[in-house]
């Protein structure tokens, strides 16, 4: 075996059917009084739901996160924060919220819970990405983890199909990613298993019902496992791909990481063999790239960049953003080869 160092996060983990009636006493747990909840605006009923369940300890409703997170919504929320005199924030919601609260944490300090509504995992790192200028820069800090997570499938259960189903391969990104991580290690490993084949089991099963119970709270422990990965160590040229596809071009996040992944496994499938077949095993398949590209287009979502707003034109340009300041990753970064990996994910070719 060889060898590692491994550090578990310090996160406070409420999982199960119902959980959400524990919210007062999770607050109460991290010494707060006021919180601020946060949603999109799409959102905002459950964050008004939230606010109610606290009573007097809800500080407020803001529920203008956005995707990739602009640094004029993190300062505009900061200064909510402030003037409320909040002492924690609720973040309900997907990525884009749980990543507002991360913004909001990284310059006060502010006790960050989360209540994920979808399966992108953001809930379980300390990773932040701000966009500024046209640029999502991203970063490690402690201070942005939350401190608890409530995992409760019924939240989940009015979540669309499509989104479950990009949502849900999101989650495995970091999975599949950590499999192959400079900095990985066996317990990462038996994690990012796991949490592939909970979502690849469970993802079919929700198109096919999208109240079945079963499947939502396997999806949720899936993404539960592959958040954890995501947030105990490093990524490489896939999530470099997305950081720069979506906050330059402003593609949705979870689509844009279900289209790249399959061709992001290909590109590195000869330089990291054991973690294909790992991969590929969760899923059921004989090939890591293959069986991703076949679970998001058996389960009737986008599998081309040129289907979520991607220009052919711009191509060229977000090969050269990607070339810059690159991720550790299994096998070095070729210009052409990564620019026939963009042409190959535009144009939706199964790898």
């Amino acid at each position: 075996m060889k060898s590692f160092v491994y550090n578990g996060q310090a996160a406070r983990v409420v999982f199960g059917a119902g959980s959400l009636q524990h919210l007062g006493r999770e607050i109460e747990a991290l010494g707060a009084r006021k919180a601020l909840v946060l949603s999109t605006p799409e959102q905002r009923a459950s964050a008004e739901r939230i606010a109610e369940l606290l009573g007097d300890r809800a500080a407020g409703v803001f529920d203008r996160a956005v995707m990739h997170v602009p640094i004029e919504t993190a300062r505009e929320a900061r200064e909510v924060a402030r003037k409320l005199g909040a002492d924690c924030a609720v973040a309900i919601g997907g990525g884009s919220t749980t990543g507002l609260g991360k913004a909001i944490a990284l310059d006060s300090g502010l006790p960050i819970l989360a209540i994920p509504t979808t399966y992108a995992g953001s809930e379980m790192t300390p990773i932040y990405g701000i966009t500024e200028a046209g640029m999502k820069k991203t970063g490690k800090d402690a201070r942005v983890l939350p401190r608890t997570v409530i995992y409760d499938p019924e939240l989940t259960m009015t979540l669309p199909v499509g989104m479950s189903v990009t949502s849900g391969i999101n989650a495995i990104a970091h999975a599949a990613e950590g499999l192959y991580a400079t900095d990985g290690n066996p317990i990462m490993d038996l994690m990012a298993t796991e949490g592939i084949a909970a979502l690849g089991r469970a993802l079919p099963a929700i198109r096919k019902s999208s109240a079945d119970a079963a499947a939502r709270s396997d999806a949720l422990y899936g993404a539960w496992l592959c958040g954890t990965v995501l947030g105990n160590v490093g990524m490489a040229l896939h999530h470099k791909l997305c950081h720069t596809l979506g906050g330059s071009f402003n593609l949705p996040h979870a689509e844009t990481h279900t289209i790249v992944l399959p061709h992001a496994l290909a590109y590195n499938a000869a330089a990291a063999p054991q973690a294909m077949q790992k991969i590929a095993s969760a899923l059921g398949g004989q090939s890591a790239a293959q069986a991703v590209f076949d679970l998001a287009r058996d389960n009737g979502v986008p599998v081309a960049l040129k289907d979520i707003g991607m220009k052919e034109s711009d191509l060229d340009k977000a090969c050269d953003i990607a070339m810059q300041n690159q991720y550790p990753n299994p096998r070095p970064l070729e210009r052409q080869a990564i620019r026939e990996l963009l042409q190959n994910a535009f144009e939706g070719k199964r790898p």
